[in-house]
């Protein structure tokens, strides 16, 4: 009984000490977005979101399958099912007031470093705010769809949004976006290595058109923390 008792305090101390450590590996202090063609790319330290708002292991109780990604609009949240009870959860940031919407939709297509193309109503819209948007951006560090890009699909129709990365990651965490998923851009380079085409992809926002999906965020999955998995 006393070694069972020292091991559990000595778990609940490494608990606590990566709970209150800086933050390393997933939890940096800034955007580092890889490399492109071979070049070193220099990225200043940014602001960052909130601590929740933190790639985190975490134990999720759904009915869905593994593999598929649960976005949580209200509570800016996106997760990967990994398995049952284990999912990673990362922060987002989500459709502003008008923008947002609700769906089961899939990953058809995606892209590393991808270039935008502004829909004609967002030319138009920032014209009249006195913003002159390019008719095409090639991707790059400054480009606002980040290092990654998943593009969503309904059927074979393209839905016109995207989960993907910025190059403002203080924005995480905040009704910011014209109805697509952004992610910091090491979030979403992690994602991108676990999503394959053809991911179920359940958005939980207004309308309520994703249908009933059940999940439970248990909170951190301190053992896998801990000692990885």
């Amino acid at each position: 009984m006393r070694f069972a008792l020292k091991n559990a305090a000595a778990l609940m101390l490494a608990a606590a000490t990566i709970l209150s450590a800086p933050a390393a590996s997933a939890f940096t202090t800034g955007e580092r977005p890889a490399a492109r063609n071979g070049d070193v790319v220099q990225i200043a330290q940014q602001k960052m979101p909130a601590r929740q708002f933190w790639r985190t292991k975490v134990r999720l109780q759904t009915n869905e399958e593994p593999g598929t990604i649960i976005v949580d609009t209200n509570n800016k949240y996106l997760y990967y099912v990994q398995g049952k009870n284990r999912a990673v959860r990362y922060g987002i940031g989500v459709g502003r007031e008008g923008f947002g919407w609700s769906g089961v939709v899939k990953v058809q297509r995606k892209a590393e470093w991808p270039g935008w193309t502004p829909p004609k109503e967002m030319i138009a819209r920032e014209r009249k705010k006195g913003h002159i948007l390019p008719a095409f951006q090639e991707g790059g560090i400054d480009n606002p769809l980040g290092a990654r890009a998943l593009y969503l699909y309904k059927g074979k129709s393209d839905s016109g949004f995207r989960i993907h990365g910025t190059n403002q990651p203080w924005t995480i965490g905040q009704n910011m976006s014209s109805g697509c998923i952004r992610m910091m851009n090491k979030d979403v380079e992690h994602l991108y290595n676990q999503a394959a085409i053809g991911t179920k992809v359940i958005v939980i926002g207004p309308g309520n058109r994703q249908g009933d999906v059940s999940f439970d965020d248990r909170g951190i999955d301190f053992l896998r923390t801990l000692f990885g998995g």
